[in-house]
């Protein structure tokens, strides 16, 4: 069998950059992507979404960012990765659907529907959109209406005399309201108070945000993402729905469904016609279960306290566009940190490959 010294599994923003400084280093790999063409998740973000309603396409390493305008952001970001992928000629190999990997007799090997590789070290870099996450709740099968996840949003368009309940606190939920509220009506829904906020989004701002992440990937926790600590903000194009009061949340989460609405514990019933889903997601992280990369707390622990990729029970591996870096505004860093790191132990005796 053919040994190559590392595998990436995912082409979005963090697998680009992780190939880009791999290949800088002269280092052998392949990147698995599971995609039919280039763009990762943004692929299939929904049409109404332009490149001025998105928070920001942080530039590949080496490369300009996109541009801030009209553009459809599901044609306009993979046109962008393309172009960094055929630029680079970086070895991406589409479209493989990573099934599993584990250890044999010291080499990483990685199961796909489409084959098997093998490789001394990995970087995975699956990120979160093929998991969505909407929490379970009493009579949601019963519903009559319609329920989407942000995955299968269907622009804000479909939803014109319709009321619609979005639940979740995030940017997305935001997003959403401020598309839907001038054209239909809308309830929203969220756990948690929302944070606002009125200050610029400054480096400074962003690093902390990242540490808040750092400190739950070194003490083992599942990670939240960078975008729940940052804070909400109301662009233009959302203080129309704001004037309309589209941000006043209930903050508490409703009882149950029910076939025309959502009951709330205190009984009152709200009746809707659709339900949006901007529950966020999970880490894609399944095929990693053979490795035991988990600790008892539920997420992989990484090294530097947080900050760097390596994961602490099996140094062969780096998470990139998991916990810190699971946004634009780590992924790139991730890359190369990651790069760095394989590199390391490539160049470490031959003992330090095996597992444990």
């Amino acid at each position: 069998m053919s040994v190559l010294e590392s595998v990436v599994i995912g082409a979005g923003q963090a697998g680009l950059s992780a190939s880009f400084h791999l290949a800088r280093l002269g280092v052998s790999h392949v990147v698995l992507d599971a995609g039919d063409g280039p763009g990762g998740a943004w692929q299939y973000r929904w049409d109404a979404l332009t490149m001025s309603d998105v928070h920001g396409v942080a530039e590949l390493p080496g490369d300009a960012p996109p541009p801030r305008d009209d553009a459809r952001a599901n044609v306009a970001v993979p046109a962008y990765f393309a172009g960094y992928e055929q630029k680079h000629a970086l070895p991406v190999i589409r479209p493989v659907h990573v099934t599993r990997v584990d250890d044999w007799d010291g080499v990483l090997r990685v199961t796909a529907t489409e084959g098997e590789w093998w490789a001394k070290t990995l970087v995975n870099a699956t990120g979160t959109w093929s998991r969505p996450f909407v929490p379970r709740l009493p009579g949601a099968e019963a519903f009559r209406g319609e329920q989407f996840h942000t995955v299968d949003y269907p622009g804000p368009s479909h939803f014109i005399g319709k009321r619609v309940l979005v639940v979740g606190g995030g940017a997305s939920a935001v997003q959403f309201l401020g598309a839907l509220a001038p054209l239909t009506e809308t309830v929203w829904v969220t756990r948690h108070e929302p944070v606002w906020r009125s200050d610029d989004f400054t480096p400074e701002a962003g690093a902390a945000a990242v540490a808040l992440v750092e400190r739950r990937v070194a003490a083992g926790l599942p990670p939240e993402s960078v975008v729940s600590v940052t804070g909400l903000m109301l662009r233009p194009q959302e203080r129309a729905a704001e004037r309309l009061g589209a941000y006043a949340a209930r903050r508490s989460m409703f009882e149950r469904i029910e076939p025309d609405g959502v009951r709330w514990p205190d009984g009152s019933f709200a009746r809707v016609d659709a339900i949006l889903w901007a529950t966020g997601f999970r880490p894609a992280i399944a095929h990693l279960a053979p490795l035991h990369l988990r600790g008892s707390a539920g997420g992989i622990r990484l090294d530097r306290n947080g900050r760097g990729t390596t994961a602490v029970v099996d140094p062969r591996v780096q998470m990139v566009g998991y916990g810190p870096s699971a946004s634009t505004i780590g992924a790139n860093r991730a890359g190369r940190v990651a790069a760095s790191a394989v590199q390391r132990l490539l160049s470490s005796p031959a003992a330090t490959l095996t597992s444990g």
